[in-house]
């Protein structure tokens, strides 16, 4: 009897071993005439059975299958179905079909790396995250994929998936450091990049461009180190962020942007102190700044200290002539003075001499914050807010015709 029960087994696993070949011969052809549909079809059937598949026909089923479902333009399914056929022959160590699914998957690594920028670009985040990460995993070689990945979670809110990318990046010691080679086009005036120094080079040997320019980019690793700090401040775990930022400033003490991001963590977290003496350390390292004292103005001006708050603001406009929210911040927290002013009006509306002499104060002090706020105005020249206290002042300096064209500029935003 037992016996019997084993012959029938193995004639069960033959006439299932000839119904998948013949499945599978089914879908090699539907795959010559391009119909996709028909080929899936015939590799459905199979599908359930693959386990009892030789290693020689698994390879193949696969293979088809990534023609197949590349065919019929599911991407993601395709690079999985890649992914799977590498991975199997890489176990058998046969590679076979891998070889001649090479070119599916520079096509594959093309059209996904195009849809998955194209979905971050859309900011279709929960999209472009299994996207992206798809196109690295079928290129481990080309990590900035795993870096855009990792964003488009964080951008998600999908911090743990963003945390876990992260992570990885920071532990394979990314950096993303490139040499970048430029030169003008002297017919078109534009920027040109380059592959490398040598066509450069030939280039501007050739009289076609001049102004040759190798440019080093900086590192991201403070930014992916910023990253993981962050997303432990969304995830509540404060200490861990902090200690993310300090093990990174161990290494490396005199890094600006890492002790940036570590202000910018304390300031999230509410202590504003702490992001005061943070600012100042890097101003020491950074003098010619003009962001860090317009911060560092912000920051004494939120804490009371107006007058810290006005010399940081002029160091900033002193570096950055052109920085209209220095210049905005200044007049604010020159126009401070007018809180206590009117104040102490309306204690005194009864007293019109000292109503007077304080009301003269005032206008004093308008007079003086003006061109600042004016100038601001012209940096600035689409800030609503910054228009209605310069009508304001206008108004009180009873400069009616300043006041009439700036509200005519204001109806038209």
């Amino acid at each position: 009897m037992k016996k019997q029960v084993a012959i029938i087994a193995l004639l069960m696993i033959g006439v299932f071993g000839f119904a998948q070949k013949t499945e599978l011969k089914m879908a090699s052809k539907a795959l010559k005439k391009n119909n996709f549909s028909e080929a899936l079809s015939a590799l459905s059937q199979v599908e359930s059975l693959k386990a009892n598949l030789d290693d020689k026909t698994m390879a193949k089923f696969l293979f088809l299958k990534v023609k197949a479902l590349n065919g019929s333009g599911k991407l993601a399914e395709a690079a999985n179905a890649v992914n799977a056929l590498m991975d199997f022959e890489k176990k058998t160590g046969k590679p076979k079909y891998s070889k001649e699914a090479g070119p599916i998957l520079t096509s594959l690594i093309k059209n996904l790396s195009d849809r998955g920028i194209k979905e971050y670009q859309n900011k279709n985040f929960k999209s472009a995250k299994v996207t992206l990460e798809q196109v690295y995993l079928l290129s481990p070689k080309d990590t900035t994929f795993l870096e855009y990945a990792a964003n488009a979670a964080y951008l998600d809110k999908d911090y743990d998936t963003a945390l876990a990318k992260f992570t990885s990046l920071k532990d394979m010691k990314y950096t993303d450091v490139k040499t970048v080679y430029s030169a003008i086009n002297k017919a078109t005036g534009n920027e040109d990049i380059f592959n490398n120094a040598k066509e450069m080079n030939n280039g501007v040997k050739m009289g076609v461009y001049e102004n040759p320019k190798t440019t080093v980019t900086k590192s991201k690793a403070p930014s992916i180190i910023k990253n993981i700090a962050f997303i432990y401040v969304e995830k509540g775990d404060n200490d861990k962020a902090i200690q993310a930022i300090q093990d990174a400033r161990a290494a490396d003490p005199k890094d600006v942007n890492l002790i940036i991001t570590e202000a910018n963590i304390q300031i999230k977290m509410g202590n504003k102190a702490k992001f005061g003496e943070l600012m100042k350390e890097a101003i020491a390292l950074k003098p010619n700044d003009p962001t860090l004292y317009y911060n560092v103005g912000v920051i004494n001006q939120e804490q009371g200290k107006i007058e810290e708050a006005k010399a940081a603001y002029r160091k900033s406009i002193e570096l950055d002539p052109n920085n209209g929210n220095a210049y905005l911040n200044l007049g604010l927290a020159e126009l401070e003075k007018d809180k206590a002013l009117v104040e102490e009006m309306n204690n005194n509306l009864n007293d019109f001499d000292k109503y007077d002499a304080i009301k003269a104060k005032q206008l004093k002090l308008y007079k003086e914050v003006l061109p600042t706020l004016e100038k601001a105005n012209t940096l600035l020249p689409k800030d609503k807010d910054l228009m209605r206290t310069i009508m304001n002042i206008y108004e009180n300096l009873e400069m009616y015709d300043k006041q009439k064209a700036m509200k005519a500029v204001f109806d038209k935003l």
